[in-house]
C-alpha cells in the first residue's frame, strides 16, 4: 500500500490513452451520462444529499495533495497555490454547490470544463504516476469531479450560461491573468503558464515559442468556450424561431 502513496514511483510508466486512461476516460464519461437518467429519479432530497457529498469529494480530494506534498516535503509557493483555473475552480466548486450560486455556476461551466477536460485528455502533470498511484488518482478525480459537477448542475438543476456569462467569463479569465503573471514574477512560478511552457509535455507544444503562444491561447480559449456555449446558442435559436410567426 505504501507504494501506492510515495514520492518516487517506480511502476510502469504512464500511457497516454493507454488501457488505464482510457477506462478513467470512460468511467469520467459513463458518471457524466448517468445524470441524464438520474435528472428523473432524484427529488429534492437527493439532490441536496448530492450537492454535499460532491462539494465535500472536491475539498477532501484537493486537501489530500496539499498534505500529500507536505508530508513530503514537496510543498512550496511556486506550484500549490490555487492561481492555476483549475485549482481556484476546485475551492470555487464546493461553494457554488452548496449555494446554488449562479455566478459562480458559470465560471464553472465554461472554466472548469474547458480546463479539466485537457487535464483529462494529457494529465502531464501527474504522468510520472500511473494507475493506482494516488497522485494521478488525485488528479484523475479533481478534474473528473470538476466536468461532472458542471454537467449536474446544467443536467440536473436545469442551470445555463448565457451570452453575457460568455462574455463575462472570458474577459475576467484575461483580467486575473494580470495579477497572476506579477505573481510569477514575484515569486518565480509559472502559473497559468503564461511565464513560460510547462517543463512538461502538453498541448502548448504545438503553439509559438513565448511569449507569442499567448495570444495564441486566447484563440484556443475563446474557441473552446464558443464549443461550450454552441448549444445553448443553438437551443435559443430554436426556440426564437418557434416563437416568430410565420
Amino acid at each position: 500500500m505504501e507504494k501506492y502513496f510515495a514520492l518516487t514511483y517506480e511502476g510502469p510508466e504512464f500511457e497516454l490513452f493507454g488501457t488505464g486512461h482510457l477506462i478513467a476516460i470512460a468511467i469520467i464519461t459513463m458518471f457524466c451520462l448517468s445524470f441524464l437518467y438520474f435528472r428523473k429519479v432524484w427529488g429534492e432530497k437527493e439532490r441536496k444529499v448530492i450537492h454535499w457529498t460532491l462539494a465535500i469529494a472536491l475539498v477532501v480530494n484537493e486537501s489530500s495533495l496539499h498534505v500529500w506534498s507536505a508530508y513530503w516535503g514537496i510543498w512550496n509557493i511556486q506550484t500549490l497555490l490555487p492561481l492555476h483555473l483549475c485549482s481556484f475552480i476546485l475551492w470555487l466548486t464546493p461553494i457554488m454547490l452548496v449555494t446554488k450560486n449562479q455566478t459562480i455556476y458559470e465560471i464553472v461551466y465554461f472554466l472548469g470544463i474547458g480546463g479539466a477536460m485537457q487535464a483529462v485528455l494529457t494529465p502531464a502533470d501527474a504522468a510520472s504516476y500511473n494507475f493506482p498511484h494516488f497522485r494521478i488518482m488525485q488528479t484523475f478525480i479533481a478534474h473528473g469531479l470538476l466536468i461532472a459537477i458542471a454537467i449536474y448542475m446544467t443536467v440536473v438543476e436545469g442551470f445555463r450560461p448565457t451570452l453575457q456569462s460568455f462574455k463575462r467569463v472570458f474577459i475576467w479569465t484575461n483580467l486575473y491573468m494580470i495579477p497572476v503573471f506579477f505573481i510569477n514574477l514575484a515569486i518565480g512560478s509559472n502559473y497559468l503558464f503564461i511565464a513560460h511552457k510547462p517543463e512538461f509535455p502538453t498541448l502548448l507544444d504545438a503553439l509559438a515559442p513565448w511569449p507569442w503562444y499567448i495570444p495564441q491561447l486566447e484563440i484556443v480559449g475563446f474557441a473552446i468556450l464558443s464549443l461550450l456555449y454552441l448549444p445553448f446558442l443553438i437551443k435559443d435559436w430554436r426556440a426564437k424561431r418557434l416563437t416568430v410567426p410565420a
